[in-house]
Order: C-alpha cells, then sequence, then structure tokens
C-alpha cells in the first residue's frame, strides 16, 4: 500500500500545471518532437537527482545554511528569463519554420540543458521529494525498495512529460491549434514571469 500512496501522490503532483508543463507545451507547438522529448529527458534527470537525495535521506538542501534561498532566488530568475523569452518570441511558422532565438533552439542537447537547468533550479521539487519520503515512506522500508520507488517516479516524469510532447506536437494537434499557438505561448510566457516573480516569496 505504500507505493500506491507514494505513487498517486506524486502523479497528482505531476499533472498539476506548473513552470515544467508550460515549457513543454512551448517546445511541443514551436520545437520538433526529438528536441521536445530531449527536454523532458532534462526535466526527468534533474527529478532523477533529487529523488536520488530523497532516497539516500540526505537533507544537504536543508542543512546547508542559505542554499534552498539561492536556489529560489537563482530560480526564480531562470523562470522570468525563460518567460520573457517566451514573450518576446515571434509568430511560429507550424509549417515547417522552427521558431529563432533561445527557446527555438531545436538542438536536443540544448533542450536536455534547458529542462535540467528549469528543474533544478525550481526548490520546490527539492522539498517536495524530501518531504514525500519523509512523510509517506516508512523509516523501515528497505534502500533497495525506495530506490526503486524513485525509479519509478523518474520513469513517470519522463512518461507522462513525452506523453504531452507527443500530443501537443502531434501535426494534427498543431494544425488544429494553429490559430492559438501564438496566444498559447504568450500566456505560457507569463505564466513562468509571474511564477518567477513570485517564488522568492512562496
Amino acid at each position: 500500500m505504500e507505493f500506491v500512496y507514494i505513487a498517486t501522490a506524486h502523479f497528482l503532483a505531476l499533472i498539476s500545471p506548473g513552470p515544467d508543463f508550460f515549457l513543454i507545451l512551448q517546445a511541443s507547438l514551436r520545437l520538433s518532437r526529438r528536441a521536445g522529448l530531449a527536454l523532458c529527458a532534462g526535466i526527468a534527470a534533474a527529478n532523477g537527482l533529487y529523488l536520488a537525495l530523497a532516497v539516500a535521506g540526505v537533507e544537504v538542501l536543508r542543512q546547508v545554511p542559505g542554499l534552498l534561498l539561492a536556489m529560489r532566488y537563482l530560480g526564480a530568475l531562470y523562470l522570468l528569463w525563460l518567460g520573457m523569452l517566451l514573450l518576446r518570441a515571434p509568430r511560429p511558422d507550424l509549417d515547417g519554420g522552427k521558431g529563432v532565438g533561445g527557446n527555438g533552439d531545436d538542438r536536443p542537447g540544448r533542450q536536455f540543458t534547458r529542462g535540467l537547468l528549469a528543474a533544478l533550479l525550481n526548490p520546490k521539487n527539492a522539498v517536495f521529494y524530501l518531504s514525500l519520503f519523509t512523510t509517506m515512506v516508512s523509516p523501515d522500508t528497505g534502500m533497495m525498495r525506495r530506490g526503486l520507488y524513485g525509479l519509478w517516479m523518474t520513469v513517470v516524469v519522463f512518461s507522462w512529460d513525452g506523453l504531452l510532447v507527443l500530443v501537443l506536437g502531434n501535426p494534427l494537434v498543431r494544425r488544429r491549434l494553429q490559430g492559438t499557438v501564438f496566444i498559447l505561448e504568450k500566456g505560457a510566457g507569463a505564466m513562468l514571469a509571474i511564477a518567477g516573480l513570485t517564488l522568492p516569496f512562496g
């Protein structure tokens, strides 16, 4: 039952729209499927790192004075920067053109790094996983089982985010959204900018 509880809590948190969702939305509508999946891989890798820390019981982020605070401000600046890139991005050409600028870079390596940084610099990810393992995982649960929990959640993060990329990036879906892509992208940029402005006070 412990696995069911922790898996359910994790999935409910995962499907709640946050900064990662808006990055995935933009990548799905503007970039290639390969680049979008690379972004998802970066997000999953960052989540996997925090899960590894939580599984090991290492509460470094809570014990090192000022580390969480520094992450909060760095994360806020990064989200604000990403939001501004989206707000300033030109109208995409969904018939084959790619976006320009940092957020329109179609290279998988660049998008992997973008996803990795976005998830790493969001201190709420670290706090969530540490809290999840502190409150929902029994102290008697062995390291092997904890590791399987962490592996499961990392795979679920990539699978869910990748599914979003495949659905939203489908040519048929793109064509249906063609009239609203520009508005959706600006909305995503505004949400990221707002998240960046409010994160230090959250």
